[in-house]
């Protein structure tokens, strides 16, 4: 990882999954500047916060991961998008790929190693 860390946004309608991705990221090196509740807080804090990297729940109670996901890259210049789920990355097939995001972590498996080695 760079000298400077990484600038990171997380995106879940779970506060205890944010809770324990903050402390785990901060933990390992990362500066969590924000977190959301939703896609349209997602898109919000983006604009506000400019994090070079969001953890972005696929499943969300308004906006789904992917759709958020392609509403940032439309808007260029955007974050690196990391889309996370309890769900294995398997069944999402295509759609990860297809949202513009850099990849996927099973929130199972999310540490700073796995997070460094998909924004390198």
């Amino acid at each position: 990882m760079s000298p400077v860390p990484p600038t990171v946004l997380i995106v879940d309608d779970h506060p205890s999954f944010r809770l324990t991705a903050r402390a785990l990221l901060e933990a390992e090196g990362f500066d969590v500047v924000g977190e959301a509740e939703n896609g349209e807080a997602a898109l919000d804090a983006a604009r506000r916060l400019h994090p070079e990297v969001i953890l972005l729940d696929v499943q969300l109670p308004d906006i789904d991961g992917f759709e958020v996901a392609q509403r940032l890259a439309a808007n260029g210049g955007a974050p690196t998008v990391v889309l996370t789920s309890s769900r294995d990355g398997s069944d999402f097939g295509p759609l990860v790929e297809r949202s513009g995001a850099r990849g996927f972590v099973a929130k199972a498996e999310l540490s700073g190693a796995v997070l460094s080695d998909l924004i390198e």
